[in-house]
């Protein structure tokens, strides 16, 4: 039977690079993504290997949004195997006292609650089915302390508390659920946070012990190892992938 999975943030980076790897295995996707043009861009990429798409427009942090999102794909598809809860943002990357209150809850919103409310909509719909999948995008910097994302650091903190969590409540019914955590990662956003703080991305490179960036593909078959059957007695999870860069800390 063809798998559905729903991956937000999926107009680019992280999310684009997931939903074109699970489509070579024939998985069907929801693309979710408050950005028209490179969602409808990723449900192309994904027709092309065969597999089924449609493009769900939300803004993660307003959970009329998510549910949308959610009973749209249940609609479209009939069920939802897997959930790659990945959409987020870095901020500006001043230090915190520096930083405004309303870019604090840009922030968390879409992070934080925009997760919760994926996790919380979209679990309900797994349970219905005897369970699933859920990979949720933690981050190099919810594994340490890292300066000049002191609000994004606090998110990827509670997304490993929420992965944790879920399994403790809901393991027995069927739910899986792991987080990944990537250190500097070549995607879009990352680039342009590097842009705008060039030292960044010096002081990363050289703290990376592999002394490169990773690659959205690169996560994108962790993330695809995860979701899949290939990883059943893999739960609760925080796996790091960052050349080493949290190791050394």
């Amino acid at each position: 039977m063809t798998k559905a999975a729903i991956i937000t943030g999926a107009g680019s980076g992280l999310g684009q690079a997931a939903a074109t790897r699970l489509a070579e295995d024939g998985v069907n996707i929801s693309v979710v993504d408050i950005n028209e043009q490179g969602g409808k861009e990723t449900v192309e990429m994904v027709k092309k290997l065969g597999a089924d798409a449609i493009f769900i427009k939300a803004d993660v942090s307003k959970q009329e949004d998510v549910k949308n999102y959610v009973d749209k794909t249940v609609e479209h598809f009939g069920s939802i195997d897997y959930f790659f809860n990945n959409a987020g943002i870095s901020g500006s990357g001043k230090y915190y006292l520096e930083t405004e209150i309303n870019e604090i809850e840009k922030i968390v919103g879409i992070n934080l609650l925009g997760a919760l409310y994926g996790v919380r909509y979209v679990a309900e719909q797994m349970m219905k089915n005897g369970g699933g999948s859920i990979v949720n995008t933690a981050s190099s910097a919810g594994v340490i302390g890292q300066d000049s994302v002191v609000t994004y650091s606090a998110t990827k903190h509670g997304i490993i508390g929420l992965t944790k969590s879920m399994v403790a409540e809901y393991a027995k019914d069927g739910l899986r659920v792991n987080a990944i955590a990537p250190g500097p990662t070549e995607t879009p956003m990352v680039k342009e946070f590097y842009e705008e703080n060039p030292k960044m991305k010096e002081n990363a490179t050289s703290g990376i012990p592999q002394k490169r960036l990773g690659t959205p593909e690169e996560v994108a078959e962790l993330v695809a190892f995860l979701l899949t059957s290939k990883a059943e007695y893999i739960n609760g999870e925080v796996i790091r992938i960052d050349g080493g860069f949290t190791n050394t800390k």
